[in-house]
């Protein structure tokens, strides 16, 4: 048992020091590597590499996968994040940030879950379903070209706060649809009361875990001036933050979305040193790294385990329904919102990716459930057509509406927003 976990784990390791290379060539070429690692893990995926066989089989099975990626990665990405982002930068942009988050997710939610029963002829359940973990925008690449092009801080706040604040409400709307949509829909009425009811449970009760732990960290380190405890510190905040959350059974992200901007901001403020402060960001951009290279690399291995056959058609339906739906749900969010650049709009709406939280979600869904395998290859396609088509052509668009005030030059920041 031993050995074999540990073959395992030299080929985990084989693994992440294929995902660095492909990092260390992306940022030479000055491209995002969340997509280069996509489509090397596609082409892994693909093709028979004896040495790598037994590695990829255990980190491409979904309880596997799931574990990693949503109990493990996503408070990592997360609370790196809240960290990165400063709540007076967020408070400035609370508008469009608000509008988008809660107004827009929810929007996108009722568009594809309309379009997927209608269209695609799903089940209203799973309609629901793929429409909430459709719902996710997952920023890394769009936020890399971004920073490496000199756009706005104001719109790389906007789609920063958007995704930290909808990953939490995605995730809350996706539990509702995948395990008590159906007994809700039985109930009638009634029954749309209880999920009103559930969902501010889930939202409410997060918030006030993230509050909490958060005010409680923050307190302690003001009584110490050491960096690698107070970095130990911010880990278990984050994970502490998750894990007390879902074992309460209210949102774990949005604890960890709370817990990580009270941290960030008034734990900052009240105790950290300059040399904890740069030291802390320094652990986390170094998790993230790690973090969101496998998650990519894990993405693209996937395709083994998707049965894409005969689905195409549904597949190219769905992402033209997904596109719309973020359309709808970034203009007419966004209507109300004065001053607010209509050439923004246009990169929000084609930046707004789908990625590693899509999949995730999708592959977490037991077994049984009816509809996943439709679900799986339906998100796979999704995500795929989001980071290579969408991710590859947002730095043509920037450029064109002139947003950027140069061209890029010199090295891409590191992709670790989540």
């Amino acid at each position: 048992m031993v050995h074999h976990f540990n073959e395992i784990f030299i080929q985990i390791l084989i693994l992440l020091a294929i995902a660095l290379a492909v990092i260390g060539i992306a940022q030479k070429l000055n491209r995002p590597y969340s997509i280069a690692l996509v489509l090397v893990g596609l082409l892994l995926g693909m093709i028979n590499i004896p040495v790598l066989e037994q590695a990829e089989t255990y980190i491409t099975q979904s309880n596997v996968f799931q574990a990693i990626v949503i109990s493990l990665f996503l408070p990592i990405l997360l609370g790196d994040a809240t960290l990165k982002l400063p709540f007076s930068h967020l408070r400035e942009q609370s508008k469009p940030v608000v509008a988008l988050a809660f107004g827009g997710t929810l929007l996108s939610f009722v568009l594809i879950a309309l379009g997927s029963y209608y269209l695609l002829g799903l089940p209203l359940v799973v309609a629901c379903t793929f429409a909430a973990l459709m719902s996710a925008t997952d920023p890394i690449s769009v936020i890399s070209i971004f920073k490496s092009l000199g756009v706005p801080k104001k719109l790389t706040t906007v789609i920063e706060g958007e995704s930290l604040l909808n990953d939490g409400i995605a995730v809350v709307l996706f539990q509702i649809s995948s395990i008590y949509l159906l007994s809700y829909l039985e109930m009638g009425w009634a029954g749309v009361g209880s999920g009103l009811l559930l969902f501010l449970q889930f939202a409410v009760g997060g918030t006030i875990v993230g509050l909490i732990l958060g005010y409680i960290f923050s307190r302690i380190i003001v009584y110490y001036d050491n960096y690698p405890f107070e970095t130990a510190l911010s880990a278990v905040l984050f994970f502490g933050c998750y894990f007390i959350a879902e074992h309460l059974q209210v949102s774990g992200v949005i604890a960890v979305v709370v817990g990580g901007l009270v941290f960030g901001s008034y734990g900052r403020r009240v105790g950290m040193s300059e040399t904890t402060h740069t030291n802390i960001d320094t652990f986390w951009d170094t998790i993230a790294l790690i973090a969101n290279s496998l998650i990519f690399l894990m993405i693209g291995l996937e395709i083994r385990n998707i049965d894409l056959s005969g689905r195409w058609p549904f597949m190219l339906l769905a992402i033209l329904i997904v596109l719309i739906a973020r359309s709808g749900a970034v203009y007419l969010s966004l209507a109300p919102v004065k001053g607010f650049e209509s050439k923004f709009k246009h990169i929000l709406n084609w930046g707004g990716l789908k990625g590693s939280l899509s999949i995730a979600l999708a592959l977490s869904l037991p077994i049984e459930f009816e509809g996943r395998e439709d679900i799986l290859a339906l998100a796979f396609g999704v995500v795929l057509f989001s980071l290579l088509f969408q991710g590859l052509s947002i730095e043509k668009l920037i450029l064109k509406l002139g947003v950027a005030p140069r061209k890029p030059k010199g090295k891409r920041p590191a992709e670790n927003e989540a």
